[in-house]
């Protein structure tokens, strides 16, 4: 099972990127210790804390030209990870 989706870059979450707290989308089943592992594995860093949210999905309208539509997103698992002091992960310059 892949545990770690993707990384999160939302306005919240880079200001505190300086702290040393980065989030990711994880898989729904992923548990805090398999994150903790993947997150140390795939970046080299030493984790401190996991904190994990399931976020709903939301119900979705529009009116398109075949009529009113109607769905739902999916919902989704985060993790809030808070990193040892003074170690950081650069997602932008990656080699």
């Amino acid at each position: 099972m892949d545990v770690l989706i993707k990384p999160l870059i939302t306005e919240k979450i880079s200001l505190q990127n300086e702290k040393g707290v980065f989030g990711f989308q994880v898989a729904l089943k992923a548990n805090k210790v398999e994150i903790k592992k993947a997150v140390e594995e795939m970046y080299g860093v030493n984790v401190k804390d996991v904190r994990t949210i399931i976020v709903a999905g939301k119900n979705k309208s529009r009116f398109t030209k075949r009529g009113f539509v109607s769905g739902r997103t999916p919902k989704y698992k985060k993790a809030i990870v808070q990193l040892a002091e003074g170690e950081m992960i650069d997602f932008f310059n990656e080699e």
